[in-house]
Order: structure tokens, then C-alpha cells, then sequence
């Protein structure tokens, strides 16, 4: 029929067209300079539970809009150029479509699309059925590919989809030829066919590697995230346990030996109260200043500032004042010196070097037995050096794991980029020295 045959070039090109258009295409976005689409950016916060977490996945009602103003536009199209004799056949078969697409291609759309599954397979046969019927009575019914080529990529996975498809577009010039009934019409109609099924194939299998490699994105991107959610946990708990492990540090350094000077003086203090009553006040007083100190220093932990001894003073005040201290409760003597110019130092530098000599002198309380003790704090152009030596009953660090005290120190001097080293020998004494950066 002649009426048809301008309308069927028509439909052609739009059958090439809808082939760009099939769902699992990703629209029109940022292409690069040699004009290939680059691949999507992922959002930074994609959630693997999305339900349109990729960009090609577009909304169901969209789609559904594309079939139904499609079909509405082919209708009175094929009413006003079919036969009167094939009219009512062609009309039936597309008005047929839309509850064979309620009743079994939309199922399988909310459920599995893209699936292979026997509704998709048997809703695709179905259309493809329909569609044929509609064709054969009325040739300008390939207009309707537009929306059945797409539907077919929806419903179908790519490579399956390609059938179908094919099978439309072959029926489609086999329907144009026939009628048409001139050879200049059957080379047109089957040169048309084979162009529009080439470019099917071609552009189809090119759609399905950039969906594949966009899904494959989407998964690696969905563990990422993942990933990165359980490196938070990590983080967060590491961070939990670090600032335990200071927290163990701070009261170990300053409250729970406050509270050992504390009993000792306690201690002495009752063994003096009948033969010596000036000696038992002389040590309740240092029990007391010492029981204020541990006050202050809870306070500005909980507060989380710095040592309340460093903001009383200076690094070298709160050295000579611990060195005195030790003194004073051990009945031993104790010096303390400084060499080089002294200087301000980072906070949490003075904190390490003041907790590394309230631990080493700690330790001469309770395990020297010594007569002497040293302290001397030693300022270089680029380092600082911190050296508490006392005359004790000494060790063997080789058989001596080292407890809490001695790990905390190695902990703190690690943490400030700086070393210890612990010289000791039975009889001999003990010598802790501890560098670390200006």
C-alpha cells in the first residue's frame, strides 16, 4: 500500500532510535573528548540497598508513561492507514497488549526485572505475538518498537533480549515488503530491516558492556562503602581503647602513686606518733600536700588539661618539686640539675618527660632501697634528655619483664618519637634515661 510505505521509513529510524533508548542505557551525560560517555560517578554516599542505586535504572512509571503514549500515538495511526477489511484485527491486537503488560509483564517487573525467568519469556513471546499480528495487518505497526525494543531490554537479560528484537524488526520489514508489492519496496523494506537488526546488535551488545561494568562499579562502590563503614567501627574502637590506655596511664603516673606516698606517710606516720609526734605531723603534712596534689590532678584529668603540677609551673619546677618530694618521704638525697638553656617545651613533650621521672622515681620508692637519687633534665639544640639514676639494690633487666610502670614509660617516650633505655645491674644501682625531640 503506498500510504504505508513513507510512514515505514519513519518507523525505521525510530526503531534505531529506541534501541539507544532501552532500559539499562544510562541518559545523556558527560562525555569525554573523544566523545565516548565516561563512566557515572558513583555518589558518595551510595547505599548498597538502594533500589535505583544505578543512573540507568529509571523510575517505573516513566517507562510505563513512554509504552502508553507510544501505543496511544499508533493507534490512530494504524486506524486511519490499514484496510478496513484488517483494521479491526491490528486495533485488537494493540489494544490487547495493555492488560497482557498489567496481568504479566508488570509482575515480573516489580519483581525480577531482568531476570530470566518462564513470565518473562512467556510475556516477551506474548508481545512479540501480538505485536506480529498487528503488523501483518497493518505494516505502519513498527512504530510501536520504540517502546517494545526497550520493554524487551527491561524485561529480558541483554543478550536474550536480543530475540526478540530482532524477531520484531525482521516481522516489521517482512510486513512492509509484502504489502508494499514492488520490488523498489522490498529492497527498500529489507534494506531497512537489516539495517535497523545490525544496529540492534551492535548497539544492544555496547549497552550491555557499559551496564555490566556500571553494575560491577555499583557492587565495588556498595563494598567500599561497606568497607569503609567497618574501618570506621575499627577506628572508632581502636579509639576507644587508646584513650583507656591513657586514661590507665594518667592514673597510674599520678593518682594511684599519689595514693601509695599517701598510705606510706600514713603508715610512718602512726610507727612515729608515740616515740617522734613532730616527725608523725611532719609526715601527715607531706601526706596531705600530697592528697591536695592528687585532687588537683584528678580535676584536670577529668577536664582533660594538662598536668596540674606543669600548669603550677615550669617542666623544671615540677621535676625539682617531685625530686623533693621523694626526699622528704624516703629520708634518701635527692638532686636535681638541669644543663643547657632551658625552654619551653610542646605540652605533651613536658608531660612525657614529668610522668617518665614521676614513674622512675616511683620505682625507686618502691623497689631501690637506695641512699641517693639523681634527677637531671638536659636541654640540646634538637633534643631533650631526662635522667633519674639512683644508688639502689639494682636489677637484671634481663630477667625482668618490666610491669605496668615501666611499659607506660615506653609507651609515652614511643608516642613522643623518643627513646628509653634502662642500664641497671644487682648492687650496682639503676639509671633510666629518656630522650625525645625539642
Amino acid at each position: 500500500m503506498p500510504d504505508d510505505l513513507p510512514l515505514a521509513a519513519a518507523r525505521g529510524r525510530l526503531s534505531m532510535s529506541a534501541c539507544a533508548g532501552t532500559p539499562g542505557t544510562a541518559p545523556a551525560g558527560p562525555t569525554a573528548p573523544d566523545g565516548q560517555p565516561t563512566a557515572p560517578t558513583a555518589p558518595a554516599g551510595l547505599a548498597a540497598s538502594a533500589a535505583t542505586a544505578n543512573a540507568w535504572e529509571a523510575p517505573r512509571r516513566r517507562w510505563e508513561l513512554l509504552y502508553g503514549l507510544v501505543l496511544l500515538a499508533v493507534v490512530p495511526v494504524v486506524a486511519s492507514s490499514a484496510a478496513h477489511d484488517r483494521r479491526a484485527v491490528a486495533l485488537a491486537a494493540l489494544v490487547a497488549m495493555v492488560p497482557w503488560y498489567l496481568l504479566v509483564g508488570r509482575p515480573h517487573l516489580t519483581t525480577a526485572e531482568g531476570e530470566l525467568t518462564p513470565r518473562a519469556v512467556i510475556y516477551i513471546a506474548g508481545v512479540v505475538g501480538l505485536f506480529a499480528v498487528a503488523d501483518l495487518q497493518a505494516p505502519n505497526t513498527w512504530i510501536l518498537s520504540v517502546a517494545l525494543l526497550p520493554l524487551c531490554y527491561q524485561v529480558l537479560p541483554e543478550r536474550i533480549a536480543l530475540i526478540p528484537a530482532l524477531a520484531m524488526n525482521a516481522i516489521g520489514a517482512a510486513s512492509v515488503a509484502y504489502w508494499a508489492g514492488t520490488p523498489a519496496g522490498v529492497a527498500s523494506a529489507a534494506g531497512l530491516g537489516i539495517a535497523v537488526c545490525a544496529f540492534t546488535v551492535a548497539f544492544g551488545s555496547y549497552i550491555g558492556r557499559i551496564i555490566t561494568q556500571s553494575g560491577e562499579r555499583a557492587s565495588l562502590i556498595a563494598q567500599l562503602e561497606a568497607t569503609r563503614a567497618e574501618l570506621a567501627e575499627v577506628s572508632h574502637q581502636a579509639g576507644i581503647m587508646a584513650e583507656r590506655q591513657r586514661l590507665a596511664g594518667e592514673i597510674h603516673d599520678t593518682l594511684a602513686q599519689g595514693f601509695s606516698s599517701i598510705l606510706m606517710l600514713i603508715q610512718a606516720a602512726e610507727a612515729q606518733l608515740e616515740l617522734s609526734p613532730e616527725t608523725a605531723r611532719r609526715q601527715l603534712g607531706l601526706a596531705a600536700q600530697t592528697a591536695r596534689e592528687n585532687l588537683a590532678e584528678a580535676r584536670t584529668l577529668v577536664g582533660g588539661l594538662a598536668s596540674a603540677q606543669l600548669q603550677a609551673g615550669t617542666l623544671e619546677d615540677a621535676l625539682r618539686r617531685i625530686t623533693e618530694r621523694a626526699s622528704a618521704e624516703l629520708g634518701l638525697r635527692a638532686s636535681f640539675a638541669t644543663d643547657g638553656t632551658s625552654r619551653r617545651l610542646q605540652a605533651a613533650t613536658e608531660v612525657v618527660l614529668l610522668r617518665t621521672g614521676q614513674e622512675a622515681l616511683a620505682n625507686v620508692r618502691k623497689h631501690a632501697a637506695a641512699r641517693n637519687v639523681a634527677v637531671r633534665l638536659c636541654y640540646a639544640s634538637d633534643r631533650v634528655r631526662l635522667e633519674v639514676t639512683d644508688d639502689g639494690v639494682g636489677f637484671d633487666p634481663a630477667l625482668v619483664n618490666g610491669g605496668y610502670g615501666l611499659r607506660g614509660m615506653r609507651a609515652r617516650v614511643d608516642e613522643a618519637g623518643g627513646t628509653i633505655a634502662v642500664r641497671s645491674a644487682p648492687a650496682e644501682g639503676t639509671s633510666v634515661q629518656v630522650e625525645v625531640p625539642a
